[in-house]
């Protein structure tokens, strides 16, 4: 796998992720514990894009 094509899977991973933050924080009764943990993935999927987009080309 290419480094665009891995930097573009994890972007469309975070999106994902966005999407589904928003959707159980808009319940009525948002489930805590599942806002936690896909905010921690969304976090590291931040970091690990972060890191493959600022390293120097080989």
């Amino acid at each position: 796998m290419s480094l665009q094509s891995r930097i573009g899977s994890l972007k469309e991973r975070h999106a994902s992720l966005e999407t589904r933050i928003a959707e159980e924080d808009g319940r009525p009764r948002p489930d805590s514990e599942a806002l936690f943990q896909l905010k921690v993935e969304k976090l590291r999927l931040k970091e690990e894009l972060d890191r493959l987009e600022h390293q120097p080309p080989n």
